[in-house]
């Protein structure tokens, strides 16, 4: 089955080629104005591609120009219409064969009174085989969206035919008005009405995307839209041109959104004698979907609209509510957009937020909450979208029922103080840091402030001195927080009673060391005083007896002379 209907693709895309050529050479009876094509290779497999590129054809619409509208037959041959429609059908003979009408054709012509006032017509071809039960041949239009049928009913002279030895017909009608981009169902019958013998076709009329078509029907002419921003005054003045002089011309800002929505104030007529062709719309933000639209003032008149602010997206982070009774915090969006929308935690050096997990939702126009949310001015929210991210700290301004925590050491003891404005639950925990994001917890601590300054004391060891020790303070009574971690803790009081011990150790071994030299010198004094006494007592002595020794050797010098005399 997929390969017979890749057949009858390649077979009807051979046939609109095949029909696009014989409508080309036929220059005596069309002049082309525009050729819309669009080489639908995306929805043709590889086989498909290849054939429209080696016929270099793609399914296109030609617009012929007409001076008036009519009814042709091929030469030979006189028809004359007029308008008629058959409701009832006969059945045809036996012999008459449903081939008898072929090759329905349909184009779009296009008539104009003067430049930017045309209209636009069915231009429909079809071919006849002549048959002597066959008097002419009826042809109807019927447009879906206006429910409007149109039909009318041709009728060849069978003489003339009959002398020209002409055996087919080719008719071609183009009579039948149509408006850009309507959805048309043509059909073509006998004359009489023979059940069965007949041809019906769909066709899309082009729509004002159509180069033509945009500057050639009034309908489709919507102008052209310049505009300047006045950012301090808050206005966008608008410039039109190229209307359609003879009507008056609107012009509005509006959100786009399903609909583009009117924004209170924000519209302008201008009068088609207004010479600067210009208005001034105030605005209160610029938003990705404020857009600005014009159009001709009559009805059904074509609307061009300028959304020139699709990547001005910054404002549209600030619409974050929050309700203090539920503790809620919300943003809803101002314009549809596709982001991600996820809570995070803005670190001390404000160049990271860390985001919370559970927190991540998306969201194109609905509103994302919140429920039971620290309102801590760290606590942020941040926005992701394709072009880029947004972080917006809603608890930073304003009297927020914030809190923090500090720690000081003081005679021997760390104190953990939580100070909180409002009525709270905390953590203290003491954790041993094993990574930059991770902390193992030691010691937990449960608190409650009543909206007074609430306060841990831990007696102050060399554990808590570590570097890799840190104190956590974190609310337990909501739902969305972040713990508050102070590390590297100064233990300046800690290490300076340690340091007066050792001075006093110090000290008081200098004084043993100095008491212990004054009596080793003090002994050492007495035992050389000592010393030198002796000393001196035997010198003494020594002098005595020698003395002595001297006193008597002269008195035995005296008495041997005087027993010699």
């Amino acid at each position: 089955m997929k390969k017979q209907g890749e057949s009858y693709r390649m077979i009807l895309f051979a046939g609109r080629a095949k029909e696009l050529l014989l409508i080309l050479t036929d220059k005596e009876n069309m002049q082309l104005l525009n050729r819309e094509c669009s080489l639908r290779s995306w929805q043709m497999g590889p086989a498909h591609f290849f054939f429209l590129f080696i016929f270099g054809i793609s399914n296109c619409h030609s617009i012929e120009r007409i001076k008036e509208c009519g009814l042709t037959c091929s030469a030979g041959v006189h028809c004359k219409s007029k308008d008629r429609f058959s409701f009832f059908c006969r059945d045809p003979p036996s012999s008459l064969l449903p081939t008898v009408l072929e090759n329905l054709k349909i184009s779009t012509a296009m008539k104009c009174k003067k430049k930017n006032h045309c209209s636009l017509y069915l231009n429909i071809n079809g071919t006849v085989s002549l048959d002597e039960r066959i008097h002419g041949v009826e042809i109807c239009s019927f447009t879906l969206s206006t429910q409007q049928n149109q039909c009318t009913s041709i009728r060849f002279s069978r003489t003339k035919a009959k002398k020209t030895g002409v055996k087919k017909v080719h008719v071609q009608f183009n009579c039948f008005e149509v408006s850009a981009g309507q959805h048309v169902y043509v059909s073509m019958r006998t004359v009489p009405y023979f059940c069965d013998i007949e041809l019906s076709k769909e066709y899309h009329v082009e729509d004002c995307r159509n180069s033509v078509l945009s500057s050639s029907i009034p309908s489709c002419l919507a102008g052209e839209l310049d505009y300047r921003i006045d950012e301090e005054k808050k206005t966008i003045t608008v410039h039109v041109s190229n209307n359609l002089e003879e009507y008056d011309y609107n012009v509005r800002l509006c959100l786009k959104q399903y609909t583009c929505q009117d924004i209170s104030g924000a519209y302008a007529l201008i009068k088609m004698g207004n010479s600067s062709k210009s208005a001034t719309l105030p605005y209160s933000d610029i938003l990705p979907c404020l857009c600005i639209e014009g159009w001709s003032a009559f009805t059904d008149s074509r609307r061009i609209r300028l959304c020139p602010f699709k990547h001005d997206t910054n404002t549209l982070w600030d619409n974050i509510a929050y309700n203090p009774m539920s503790e809620t915090v919300s943003w809803e969006p101002t314009c549809p957009v596709p982001v991600t929308i996820n809570l995070c935690w803005l670190d001390a050096s404000n160049d990271n937020c860390i985001n919370l997990p559970e927190s991540f939702s998306s969201t194109v126009n609905d509103r994302v909450s919140y429920m039971h949310v620290d309102t801590h001015p760290q606590l942020c929210m941040k926005f992701s979208t394709e072009i880029g991210s947004w972080i917006r700290c809603p608890f930073s301004f304003g009297q927020f029922p914030g809190w923090d925590m500090n720690v000081t050491v003081t005679d021997e003891l760390l104190k953990v103080r939580i100070m909180s404005k409002a009525k709270a639950k905390f953590s203290v925990i003491v954790c041993k840091r094993t990574k930059p994001d991770g902390c193992v917890p030691l010691q937990t601590f449960h608190l409650i402030s009543l909206g007074t300054p609430v306060n841990v004391n831990l007696t102050l060891t060399r554990d808590l001195c570590s570097p890799n020790i840190c104190i956590q303070g974190l609310r337990t009574d909501v739902n969305y927080s972040f713990p508050v971690q102070i590390c590297n803790i100064s233990c300046n009081a800690l290490q300076s009673h340690y340091g007066a011990e050792k001075v006093v150790i110090v000290l008081i071994m200098a004084a043993g060391f100095l008491v212990s030299l004054t009596i080793v010198t003090f002994l050492g004094y007495i035992a050389l005083k000592a010393y030198y006494r002796m000393k001196w007592q035997q010198e003494s002595f020594l002098k005595n007896k020698v003395k002595h020794l001297s006193s008597e050797i002269a008195e035995f010098n005296v008495t041997g002379s005087s027993s010699v005399d």
